[in-house]
């Protein structure tokens, strides 16, 4: 059997990690990083691809239903039959209720490289098929992930996008991380240079609510009552401005607000947000000097301060402290990175007379992303609510594992006229679905990848598993029947060549170089905003409307918002609702990743189950002890919405009256355990961040019991 090994790059993320594969008889059997190679940061998911690839829940032909939706029953069919019925379905939509009636949503799952670019509205995913359709209603992940911290927040305060925001970890002498654990990223870059780091003598403090791989590993860590971090970061502020800590020059120069931001905060002593976030006060002032008297302190935060009730506000306020303490754009602080502009497929414009769903409640959403909200779609199709939404495409997504509520979302789905999932493997959203189509992986596809400072091409590594096909195809298929394919790229040479067609001779050399090519580097400098890089008129300053940083944001403030980053506290928590607090004694925190899992996906992948094949509540042992729970029991955590069993994780690296429960069950294909635990039957559909709309998942009340003690509704 013919053994072979070539140069390939992963898929399971944005990353796109450099590997090498061996294939024997033109099967992939093993991924490897590619020593020496650029952006080679492989991690543990990426290694187990053949696995990944070869799944026998791999979807392999279109489908279509011939049972009740739900009920996953379906025969197969021709790529003709599925796509001529899609494009039937959407017409007849759009001539009962008009093209504003379908409404697509994108999710991690088709974050192949060319996928986004096809997608791409910004910096964020949302499936441009319907455009042209007429159809305003583009909807993704980013109506419940990233785009707080990515965009709201940072546009806010910078006029800059969250992309541009990037420590200076190499220079700095004292590194934050607040609420992410980079140790389970994918890729794990940021860990890595963390790491390196700290072999420097760099020290290294972690802000979170459980004691993660990060915070395990760091100098110090500070734990923090969930869905309060917006108290604590007002504190510090607090100290560093009665301290007079603050770098008056840039307070003097570059800012707008700080006197309303000095009144504001000043209520929020060390001991009164000791009482709000449990960080003792002493603390807080320690942080807080700490950060205002190093010199060059860097920042790595993500998304974990989005799920509270005063998400985007939050952000604001972390961005907020290390410009006042003088550590943005400087040496080792957190650097503002403009990023070369992005080769994209054409684009499109959203139809004119008629906003999508969401873009009334969430205003400032709408404006910086041109999205649908997803959270407003069951209002869409059971109450008609802008108005009505009949018909469905999901991308590479598993709304229902992802969103809070998902049996709202089930009825939704059960009401619509229409709905196409296209995937990998049968989620539970698919199982709703007139028609399923499979999808491609990143090994069996020719596309492109782009780094920060580099390009490559992605080359096909593998025949396609049955009749799967490239998403960016299947959308071109389906834009040609519905009239307008010649608006899309109709192979996947043309989407490579249209991504580089602003650059033929960048296009050339990477096809003459196998490694990729390094792109030329910008010029680098401190202070950016200093000298005009910021802004598109070459005057010093930031691209806000006043060319400050806005710590009044007239971007909030237009929109109704409190224009300073305001503090809520969580609705669902032991000072806003102490009632509730009596019968469900536990503070729930759910999202933080895990090394087997990319969200939902890979809990059917043997080799990765064997890393933790079911899913686990976190407790401390004080908590534990009190109803009597091992380590290792099946306990039933439940809030005022049902009630879902999870296995006991004893543990100190959770504060005592605090939860982490894992998140990602509740698909058909996955391992049975995890598969009966999607634990967002726990979360709240209604309890949302004002701004963003995302859910609260960080700041939620539970008890949690041993199975067998709770009341009959205990799910599995």
């Amino acid at each position: 059997m013919l053994i072979e090994k070539k140069p390939a790059i992963c898929g399971i993320c944005p990353g796109g990690c450099a590997v090498e594969v061996t294939l024997e008889g033109g099967r992939l059997v093993k991924v490897e990083p590619r020593r020496g190679a650029p952006y080679a940061n492989l991690c543990v998911r990426g290694r187990y691809a053949p696995e990944i690839v070869y799944s026998p829940h791999r979807l392999k032909t279109p489908l279509i239903r011939t049972g009740e939706r739900g009920e996953g029953k379906f025969r197969e069919a021709s790529w003709d039959e599925a796509l001529d019925l899609a494009v039937q379905k959407m017409q007849e939509i759009k001539e009962k209720y008009g093209p504003q009636a379908m409404l697509s949503h994108s999710g991690r799952g088709a974050f192949e490289q060319s996928m986004v670019d096809f997608c791409n509205a910004g910096d964020f995913v949302a499936n441009k098929l319907l455009l042209p359709f007429g159809s305003p209603n583009i909807a993704s992940t980013g109506s419940l992930c990233f785009v707080s911290y990515g965009i709201l927040a940072p546009m806010a305060n910078f006029g800059l996008p969250g992309t541009w925001l990037n420590p200076d970890l190499e220079n700095s002498n004292l590194i934050i991380v607040w609420g992410t654990n980079p140790v389970t990223d994918s890729p794990p870059v940021f860990f890595k240079r963390i790491a390196r780091a700290q072999k420097n003598k760099t020290r290294v403090i972690a802000v979170d609510q459980m004691r993660c791989d990060i915070a395990r590993r760091a100098n110090q860590w500070v734990g923090v009552r969930p869905g309060t971090d917006g108290a604590l970061i007002l504190g510090l502020i607090n100290v560093v401005i009665n301290e007079k800590l603050y770098d008056w020059e840039f307070v003097d120069n570059w800012t707008l607000g700080f006197s309303e931001l000095s009144d504001y905060v000043r209520e929020f002593t060390p001991e009164k947000v000791e009482s709000i976030t449990r960080v003792p006060a002493e603390t807080i002032t320690a942080l807080a000097r700490e950060i205002a008297q190093t010199e060059g302190v860097s920042l790595r935060t993500y998304t974990g301060l989005e799920y509270t009730n005063s998400g985007v506000q939050n952000i604001r306020a972390l961005y907020i402290l290390w410009a006042l303490t003088g550590n943005l754009d400087v040496p080792g602080g957190l650097g503002i990175t403009p990023l070369p502009r992005r080769p994209s497929q054409k684009k499109f414009e959203a139809p004119v007379g008629v906003l999508p769903i969401g873009a009334e409640k969430y205003p400032l959403f709408y404006e910086l992303t041109g999205c649908a909200h997803y959270l407003e779609f069951p209002r869409a199709v059971l109450e008609g609510k802008p108005y009505p939404v009949r018909g469905l495409i999901i991308n590479g997504s598993s709304t229902l594992t992802s969103y809070p509520q998902p049996k709202i979302f089930e009825e939704a789905y059960r009401s619509l006229e229409f709905m196409l999932v296209i995937d990998i493997v049968m989620t539970r959203d698919a199982l709703f679905a007139d028609i399923v189509l499979p999808s491609a992986t990143y090994y069996e596809i020719d596309s492109y990848q782009r780094y920060p400072d580099y390009v490559r091409l992605r080359k096909r590594v593998i025949e396609p598993v049955g009749q799967s096909k490239n998403c960016v195809m299947i959308m071109a298929e389906l834009a040609n029947r519905l009239g307008y394919g010649h608006l899309y790229a109709q192979s996947e040479k043309e989407v490579i060549e249209n991504a580089f067609a602003g650059n033929p001779g960048l296009l050339e050399a990477l096809q003459n170089s196998p490694d990729g090519v390094k792109l030329p580097p910008a010029e680098h400098c401190y202070k950016k905003y200093e000298t005009g890089m910021l802004r598109k008129d070459c005057r010093p300053g930031f691209p806000t409307p006043s060319g400050k940083l806005e710590i009044t944001s007239s971007l909030m403030a237009r929109h109704g918002y409190d224009a300073l980053p305001v503090y809520s506290e969580p609705v669902e928590g032991p000072l806003q609702n102490p009632d509730l607090y009596g019968e469900f004694p536990l503070i729930m925190n759910t999202g933080a990743r895990i090394q087997s899992t990319f969200r939902s996906q890979h809990l059917n992948v043997p080799g990765l189950l064997k890393l933790q094949d079911k899913p686990y509540v976190l407790i401390n042992p004080a908590d534990a002890a009190e109803r009597g729970i091992m380590d290792g029991d099946r306990v039933a955590v439940s809030t005022r919405r049902g009630s879902v069993c999870f296995y006991a994780r004893v543990t100190e690296d959770v504060l005592p009256g605090q939860v982490e429960v894992n998140m990602g069950g509740g698909n058909p294909t996955q391992a049975e355990a995890w598969r009966r635990a999607n634990v967002n039957e726990l979360t709240d559909f209604e309890n949302r961040d004002p701004v963003s709309g995302f859910p609260v998942f960080k700041a939620l009340l539970c008890q949690v019991k041993k199975a067998g003690e709770e009341d009959s509704s205990a799910k599995n």
